[in-house]
């Protein structure tokens, strides 16, 4: 059943995220370069325990990335996202993972339920306390967990020295900079793609997405996560701001 949590700020969650990796940090390693070691924080330090197992088929549903059931402490990511068996998987296995993390972190004493309310499947095993769909993300309690994966997996202060190392500078980018290379990098993200993104924006999307792809393998993230976070910081521009002088 759908649940309801409440309002959290994008300022709020962030601040959630950091705090984890603070917590990382004293117990275990401080992260001073990317990537953000997701598997060992949600094994070493949240205790959790996670499994890939063929979750579409368990559900009956084709959408779904992830489920988590929380008095087990138990995560459980969809075996199509394995990056053993599909290396170009990576980035989107961390973020499903960085996502129930922020369930964890965020919304567990709003999912758990009473004994009474569990209904066991037929091999007794319980059902998870939430599952996560890619057609649910506009809901209020996946966009939590996804903004609060984008700043676990890039954070602030990594991304912003990254970038700097990167650009050799901390300026933003427009679409005016990457003017002499946009054929270029919009020929070569429809190759990668095997085809065009659809969508408002999407020529400036994958323009960007391209650009910034060498950054989001840094992260070991999607170049979609890197640019919609790029974006988030100030970093890339859809438009520079005229200059009064």
């Amino acid at each position: 059943m759908p649940i309801d949590v409440p309002y959290l700020s994008r300022e709020a969650i962030e601040a959630e995220a950091e705090l984890l990796l603070q917590e990382f940090g004293e117990r275990r390693r401080v992260i001073a370069e990317p990537p953000v070691p997701i598997d060992d924080i949600v094994e070493l330090h949240m205790e959790l325990t996670f499994e890939i197992r063929d979750l579409r088929a368990l559900f009956g549903v084709g959408d779904v990335h992830g489920a988590i059931w929380f008095r087990e402490r138990r995560i459980a990511i969809d075996r199509q996202l394995d990056p053993v068996l599909n290396p170009a998987k990576r980035g989107r296995y961390n973020f499903t993972l960085a996502h129930e993390a922020g369930h964890w972190r965020l919304h567990r004493k709003h999912f758990l339920r009473g004994e009474a309310e569990i209904n066991l499947f037929e091999n007794g095993s319980s059902p998870p306390d939430h599952i996560c769909r890619s057609t649910d993300r506009k809901r209020p309690v996946e966009w939590q967990a996804d903004t609060f994966a984008a700043r676990l997996l890039m954070p602030r202060k990594l991304v912003r020295q990254a970038w700097e190392r990167w650009q050799g500078s901390a300026d933003a980018i427009a679409p005016c900079d990457l003017e002499e290379n946009r054929q270029r990098l919009l020929d070569a993200e429809i190759a990668r793609r095997g085809g065009v993104k659809e969508g408002k924006n999407a020529e400036a999307d994958m323009i960007f997405e391209q650009y910034c792809r060498p950054l989001a393998e840094r992260f070991q993230v999607s170049a979609e996560a890197m640019r919609i976070r790029l974006e988030e910081m100030g970093l890339l521009l859809r438009a520079r701001e005229p200059q009064l002088f």
